[in-house]
């Protein structure tokens, strides 16, 4: 009976130490976090920023080590840094797009995994059943914009326009995500639209020729892949006069005239929030419903629009080149 009593009691210890890896933990040993980034781009890289600068307020900056890593857009590399994160028994996750996502959630279902610049979790991970939080151990935030908006968006910047290409990169599932909702706004709209799809950057040169050479107007969601390749979308749209409505700011100053943006560090800031909720108040991340950018601003990108000859209206916010 002893025996039986003492095993009960390790049990018991066991199971205390394991829950106390989020909320329960010392804080005074400072809290190790992993962060997976998908690729270098301004967007991911002010989520990241704003992750890490509401995290490092709220602990103190002597209590909290960043490990940074980044996927340079691979999914094997994602893999192998979100398994590395696990070896090392990191306190928690953060996924920077869905591809490190998606890699997190493949590593662990312990070890809390929070997600930034994800457009849509449910297509992320594959739930069809979508509530608003995971039932597991990931919740996070999402950067997408009203989607019918940038639609409208475009109808006012372009109300006579005859055929919209809608390019994206096929391998992202984001991508492919907000394309089915903004043609169904365009349906709505009795617009004309052709698809797009890119494998990957090898194919943009050919692919964006071709839409430019198709259609009035392009539309390019909120997509990593084609967020690194701007300069080479530049240089087709604007010798072909073809205006580009992009999902976020980071494209749109590369080869857009104008956005419906999210701040991305403000996103990476609530991210940050949240973890502190997670590591140090104890909250059940399984529960967490995925959160929202707080506003979106209508923003335009002054040098293409004078190239192009397109008049923004007032309410319109410009971008500022950084060089």
């Amino acid at each position: 009976m002893k025996k039986k009593i003492a095993c009960v009691l390790f049990a018991a210890a066991l199971t205390a130490t394991a829950l106390s890896g989020c909320g329960g933990k010392d804080a005074d040993k400072g809290y190790e976090i992993g962060i997976c980034q998908l690729v270098e781009h301004p967007a991911l890289d002010e989520a990241t920023r704003g992750f890490q600068d509401a995290l490092t307020e709220k602990l103190g900056k002597d209590k909290v080590t960043f490990h940074l890593q980044n996927a340079q857009n691979d999914q094997n590399v994602a893999g192998t840094i979100c398994n590395g994160f696990v070896s090392d028994g990191v306190d928690l996750i953060l996924a920077n797009a869905t591809t490190p996502l998606q890699s997190a959630a493949a590593a662990t279902t312990s070890i809390p995994i929070l997600g930034t610049s994800i457009t849509d979790y449910a297509t992320a991970l594959e739930i069809s059943d979508w509530t608003g939080s995971t039932g597991r151990n990931i919740s996070g935030t999402s950067d997408l914009a009203p989607i019918d908006r940038q639609e409208d968006m475009l109808l006012e910047l372009f109300p006579d326009v005859k055929m919209v290409g809608l390019l994206y990169c096929t391998a992202e599932p984001n991508s492919d995500y907000q394309i089915k909702l903004f043609s169904k706004a365009l349906d709505e709209d009795n617009v004309s639209y052709r698809y797009y799809g890119i494998a990957d950057t090898n194919e943009v040169q050919s692919v964006v020729t071709t839409a430019a050479g198709e259609c009035d107007v392009l539309y390019i969601p909120t997509d990593n892949t084609l967020a690194n390749v701007t300069e080479t979308i530049y240089n087709i749209v604007v010798p072909a006069k073809v205006p580009v409505i992009a999902g976020e700011e980071g494209i749109c100053g590369g080869c857009g005239v104008a956005t419906l943006s999210i701040d991305y560090y403000e996103l990476g800031r609530t991210t940050g929030e949240m973890a502190y909720e997670i590591l140090v108040e104890g909250k059940d991340i399984s529960n967490m419903d995925v959160r929202f950018a707080p506003n979106v601003t209508q923003k335009y990108n002054p040098e293409i629009c004078e190239k192009l000859g397109v008049t923004i209206p007032e309410g319109y916010e410009a971008i500022v080149s950084e060089e």
